[in-house]
This record gives C-alpha cells, sequence and structure tokens, in this order.
C-alpha cells in the first residue's frame, strides 16, 4: 500500500492492504499526506457517558463506555469535532466524501463542523434500528436511530462518487432512501472481543459500495473494533485505522487477521 504519511511511522499492524496506528488521532493525521484517502468513515465520541443506564440483555446497565466518551462543555466538545473534522479535509481526496456517524448527543455539533469546516452535506441518513434497547426511564420515547451524515468538499470542482446503480439493485429495483433500517451489530461479529459503539456489518458494506471503488483507501480516525477495515477487505478496499486505546487495536488486529466475514 502506498505510503500515507509524510514520514515514516510504525504502524502497529500492517498487510498488503491494511494498516492499524496506536496514537493520538489529532497527532497522526496531522502527518498524513493530503488528499491521500478517498473516504473517511468517523464514528467519533458521542459524549454520552453521563452516568445513566440503559438495558443490555435483559439487565439494568451503564452508558458509560470509557474517558474517551466523557462530554464536557458544548464549546469544548464542538472545537473537538472542528478539529478532527479539519484535518480529515485535508487528507480527503478532491473527489472523496466523509461519513459520520452519531445520536442527537453529537451529530448537530458534527453537522455544523461541516459546515463551517468547508463541507457540503450530500445526504442525512437515518439508521432504523429493529431491536433497540428499551427505555428504562419511560419518560421519553425509545431511542431507535442513529444518524449517519454523508459530506463532500464544498468546491465547485468537486465530484462526489456514488454508486447509484448498485444502490437501485440492492433496493429490489428502486431508488434507495435516506433511511436504513436493520437489526444492532449481532454477536457473530463480537467473536473477537466487544467495543461499546461497534458497528454493524451490513451498515459498513453499504457505505463503502455507495461511496467507493475498488482499490480506494479509506481511513477510520477512530476505528474502534475496525468494523470499518473489515468491510473494506471483504470489498476489495484499503484500510487506515487509527485509535488511541492498545485493546482496541488489538481486537481490530484479531478481526482482520481472519477471513472477511
Amino acid at each position: 500500500m502506498k505510503e500515507a504519511f509524510t514520514e515514516p511511522i510504525v504502524p502497529a499492524y500492517r498487510t498488503e492492504n491494511e494498516e492499524l496506528f496506536l496514537g493520538d488521532t489529532f497527532e497522526l493525521l496531522s502527518e498524513m499526506r493530503p488528499e491521500s484517502v478517498d473516504m473517511v468513515f468517523a464514528d467519533p465520541p458521542y459524549f454520552l457517558s453521563n452516568d445513566g443506564v440503559s438495558c443490555h440483555s435483559g439487565r439494568m446497565v451503564s452508558v458509560n463506555k470509557g474517558e474517551w466518551d466523557k462530554g464536557s462543555s458544548f464549546e469544548a466538545k464542538h472545537e473537538f469535532n472542528r478539529n478532527w473534522i479539519r484535518l480529515c479535509k485535508t487528507v480527503l481526496a478532491p473527489n472523496g466524501t466523509i461519513w459520520i456517524s452519531g445520536t442527537l448527543h453529537n451529530i448537530y455539533s458534527v453537522g455544523a463542523a461541516l459546515e463551517q469546516e468547508g463541507f457540503k452535506i450530500i445526504n442525512n441518513i437515518t439508521w432504523q434500528k429493529t431491536n433497540p434497547p428499551p427505555n428504562l426511564a419511560c419518560r421519553c420515547f425509545t431511542h431507535s436511530t442513529e444518524t449517519v451524515l454523508w459530506a463532500q468538499k464544498n468546491d465547485k470542482h468537486s465530484r462526489h462518487f456514488f454508486n447509484y446503480a448498485l444502490m437501485k439493485e440492492m433496493n429490489g429495483g428502486k431508488q434507495m432512501k435516506d433511511v436504513w433500517t436493520g437489526p444492532l451489530t449481532p454477536q457473530r461479529e463480537k467473536a473477537e472481543g466487544k467495543h461499546p459503539t461497534q458497528k454493524p456489518l451490513y451498515l459498513l458494506e453499504r457505505i463503502i459500495l455507495a461511496s467507493t471503488e475498488p482499490g480506494d483507501l479509506i481511513l477510520d480516525p477512530f476505528c474502534g473494533s475496525s468494523t470499518t477495515g473489515v468491510a473494506a477487505k471483504k470489498l476489495g478496499r484499503k484500510y487506515i485505522g487509527i485509535d488511541n486505546e492498545p485493546e482496541y487495536i488489538e481486537l481490530s488486529k484479531r478481526r482482520l487477521q481472519k477471513d472477511a466475514e
């Protein structure tokens, strides 16, 4: 795989088409070559670790996911989003696109940050979960959706790729809508270990098929368990994943070392 960094950086894991890097996302993105990446998928911290509770397998569990997910002031969270999005814009190719997932806790900041940093939002995808955990407090509607924003550089010369024909074919010959329905991540995709915000493989497969071509390079700056990388490997794309948690880099390595799921 072509060197994506301006200076040699030793990856935690490398194959011909995949690389994992353990370290600070901001520092590593700053070392990447400009316009070297064809697509970015990011699942940044949602900042919802607020000592609340949720339901998992019929049991009450804490919503806290780790220090990396604890929120602070809105201003601090928004500056965080602007900073990493700005860095991703630098490494993204002129015709490349960025996908960012989130919940109400963070996605409105992300949307504003995209526009402030010179992106144009192409679509607002609503991922409707068929099996969300119940709302234990019973004081609001069950949280059953997440948002995935798809954006391109706001430049008159940018021409993003969209595999319209394939999406239509996958949708039974009809135009695919911006509401995608499906279940949460199944247990078989957690065989190598669990990540608290792990996305299901089918979601990343659709995103990758819709907006990239075989051989393209995909970057995930908050890679977690590397569902992005597993999908990229399966679909013949190249992949760079970054995470600052050794546990998740090891989990990513185990998943990528297996045959594509």
